[in-house]
């Protein structure tokens, strides 16, 4: 059984900071790529940032500069540090991992970020 535990989210003042993590647990092989998405009420799920195996980077235009997403392969971990915190970035928070042996797409459960005064 695969299963992606995302944790550190929670409630921050605009400006503020946190870092989510995701740990990728059971028989998973061959991870391509892992990353974060978002989905805010009302509105469709959306890339924040990826990872993949060899280092490639990719970010969303709303996040680059302020998010940084980090991995340790060896561990099936991946890390999205979040500063600068916008209203605009409040969402549900989901990891995300691709096996590209098996072509399998895996989601965590999410993790709630509001960011609000």
């Amino acid at each position: 059984q695969v299963q992606l535990v995302e944790s550190g989210g929670g409630l921050v003042q605009p400006g503020g900071s946190l870092r989510l993590s995701c740990v990728v647990s059971g028989s998973i092989f061959s991870v391509y790529r892992m990353g974060w998405f978002r989905q805010a009420p009302g509105k469709q799920r959306e890339l924040v940032a990826r990872i993949t195996d060899d280092g490639w980077t990719t970010y969303a235009g709303s996040v680059k500069g302020r998010f940084t997403i980090s991995r340790d392969s060896a561990k099936y971990t991946v890390y999205l540090q979040m500063n600068s915190l916008k209203p605009e970035d409040t969402a549900v928070y989901y990891c995300h991992a691709y096996s590209a042996l098996t072509r399998t797409d895996y989601w965590g459960q999410g993790t709630q970020v509001t960011v609000s005064s």
